[in-house]
């Protein structure tokens, strides 16, 4: 009887690989047995879950880019009434230099009637005198209403480009508060279908696990995820190796002792043939001489594996102490005199040097946990820093058995 598992992964590939071309074999076993329903029912869940916030997130966006709409419009009619309020300005100030005019013309020929009457040489000067008065004041007020006439043609084009634009940003509104109606009422509808395809796949799990898998969701945004290559994949903190065999059998539901995520297993993504060595990008060097510097120990102290965080400033060095699985910050943050270098040598010593980079101000906001964005990405550096020198160790020659050094020769 043939065997139902298939022979070693490393002797196929090294069957068909030319030699000298490195690669990172992943074992697969093919016999698994099949994933628990309970799983099948809470993957099949997290995407339900994950399309209801996308449309709910699209309805509440929906009202703001309604609202964005009609604020642009507002700004296109207060722009129009404004020229318009600029051209009935400019005629009620005429009309009023207009009614100057001919009050200034009433006492004009007031003052003339007046001057036949006089009897002295001094009262016809003074009459004379307020004659001449009115009339600069007459060819003042002249002058500026033939201003505002000048004005008037550029405020009138004002208001007829005010007017088109007003017109034609209608137009365009009402079409796009109609699509974002449409969108909608179409969002909806697929929300109801989804909340109903939801309800059932609730049915299909666990109480306890369904409780769980929800409390975990909101808090983390997912309540499920995937094991690869011995690791959660949602947190990528590396797992137990009796715990990491567990859920590749898929006989019990387990979960992740740091992010608390339900675990799964696919055998699809774990067989991986990567790309030889030598296409392999090269990781990027943190600069030496940088104010901020991530280190990684494997051991520290009682608290085991951490991510060290040191940060030069005013002349003195601060030290933040990480968990490396859950990103927890321990002890409160030290701080010495001199550059991180000089201040905590017994530190850096057997550390591996990280790639990170994030303000005191951005960290500060942290609290006492990192975010898992940031944890991620040095957990990623981690392990191209680890492959980085494991690589340089396989690359040195090794000088053959029984051949003295030069050393033993001397």
């Amino acid at each position: 009887m043939k065997s139902l598992h298939p022979p070693s992964l490393a002797r196929v590939y090294s069957a068909i690989c030319p030699k000298g071309a490195h690669f990172r074999v992943v074992e697969l076993r093919l016999s698994r047995p099949g994933m628990l329903p309970e799983i099948e029912n809470l993957l099949r869940l997290q995407d339900a879950d994950k399309e209801i916030r996308r449309l709910q997130d699209e309805v509440a966006e929906l009202p703001k880019r309604v609202a964005a709409i009609e604020r642009k419009l507002a700004g296109t009619k207060a722009g129009l009434e404004a020229a318009q309020a600029a051209v009935k300005a400019d005629e009620a100030t005429r009309r009023k230099y207009d009614t100057s005019i001919s009050d200034l013309r009433g006492k004009i020929s007031k003052y003339r009637d007046q001057s036949l009457d006089v009897k002295t040489n001094e009262q016809y000067k003074a009459l004379l005198h307020e004659i001449q008065f009115a009339e600069k004041e007459i060819a003042a007020t002249e002058d500026k209403i033939l201003e505002l006439m000048l004005n008037a043609d550029a405020r009138d084009k004002e208001v007829k480009a005010a007017q088109t634009k007003l017109k034609a940003e209608t137009a365009e509104i009402e079409k796009e508060k109609i699509e974002a109606r449409d969108r909608t009422a179409e969002d909806e509808k697929q929300l109801t279908d989804w909340r109903a395809k939801r309800d059932q796949m609730r049915a299909g799990v666990n109480e306890d696990l369904l409780r769980h898998y929800e409390r975990v969701s909101k808090f983390r945004g997912s309540g499920i995820s995937e094991v690869r290559d011995q690791k959660c994949m949602a947190c990528q903190v590396m797992l137990r190796p009796q715990t990491y065999n567990e859920v590749r059998t898929g006989q019990q539901t387990l979960v992740c002792d740091s992010c608390q995520r339900v675990l799964y297993f696919n055998p699809a993504n774990e067989m991986q043939a990567l790309e030889p060595e030598h296409k392999r990008s090269r990781r990027h060097h943190p600069k030496i001489d940088a104010p901020q510097a991530w280190y990684y120990r494997q051991e520290y102290g009682d608290s085991g594996e951490v991510f060290l965080c040191f940060a030069n400033a005013a002349g003195q060095a601060s030290r933040r102490i990480f968990d490396m699985g859950t990103g927890r910050l321990i002890g409160d943050i030290l701080i010495r005199e001199g550059d991180f270098r000089h201040a905590f040598p017994e530190d850096i010593t057997g550390a591996i040097r990280l790639n990170g980079n994030w303000s005191e101000k951005e960290m500060e906001t942290w609290g006492i946990e990192m975010p898992m964005t940031a944890l991620d990405s040095l957990h990623v550096d981690l392990e191209a820093a680890q492959y980085e020198m494991k690589s340089r160790t396989s690359a040195k020659p090794e000088k053959p058995a029984g051949v003295p050094t030069e050393q033993a020769a001397s």
